[in-house]
């Protein structure tokens, strides 16, 4: 079956988070992009910030993680990216540019752009967790991940939320069990039945230590 490439910068960095909406997905590396920003400006259907990549001056890049992912799993990446909902969240492009680790120019990449660009939203703290896991878990440059972690991310109000417990449960079969249960996932009590700003801090702390560690690896 004929395949095409992703450029995945956001909660699908984690493998298992993406094997979720497409299982013959395939990681091919840490690629980047140059003249682009990671930005919270895409408006969910939940009323935060999800990731999306905004222009930005020259010297900025965006390292991300380039998948093979087989044609007859597009449908399900595009449902889960909302391109199907009225109006679309997400749009595709299919003629995106990347650069490998090699410097070799990778063409007819494609990716997932915000429709609209909402500036002044904060994520979940359970989005930015599997962000900030998908980075780790990818090999991105240390000083990009420890960015994410301290990224604003507020306790998610809605501790039900079908997209949180699948979110949890991707982070704990990964390995990152302490970035969950911060987040109320595990054994933890849900974040929201403590104080938010107590909640907030768990997850801020966890997330700094984490990446902390990853830094100390290198």
């Amino acid at each position: 079956m004929p395949r095409f490439l992703y450029f995945a910068y956001g909660s699908n960095l984690l493998a298992e988070r993406l094997a979720a909406r497409c299982p013959s997905a395939e990681p091919k590396g840490v690629v980047h992009v140059a003249g682009w920003r990671l930005a919270f400006h895409s408006k969910s259907f939940d009323g935060s910030g999800k990731a999306t990549l905004i222009r930005g001056e020259e010297s900025d890049v965006v390292h991300g993680r380039l998948y093979e992912i087989p044609v007859g799993e597009r449908d399900a990446l595009d449902k889960a990216e909302g391109v199907d909902r009225d109006p679309p969240v997400y749009l595709r492009h299919d003629d995106f540019v990347v650069t490998g680790a090699e410097g070799e120019i990778i063409s007819d990449v494609s990716v997932y752009l915000a429709r609209e660009e909402t500036p002044a939203l904060a994520p979940w703290d359970w989005y930015r967790a599997l962000i900030v896991a998908g980075g780790m878990q990818a090999g991105l440059p240390a000083g990009d991940v420890a960015a994410l972690a301290v990224t604003p991310a507020l306790p998610d109000p809605l501790p039900t939320r079908r997209t949180r417990r699948e979110a949890l449960t991707v982070l704990e079969k990964a390995g990152f069990s302490e970035l969950a249960k911060a987040c109320g996932g595990g054994t933890a009590a849900p974040a929201n039945d403590r104080a938010p700003k107590a909640a907030k801090a768990a997850v801020d702390a966890v997330a700094e230590k984490a990446v902390a560690e990853a830094i100390s690896g290198l």
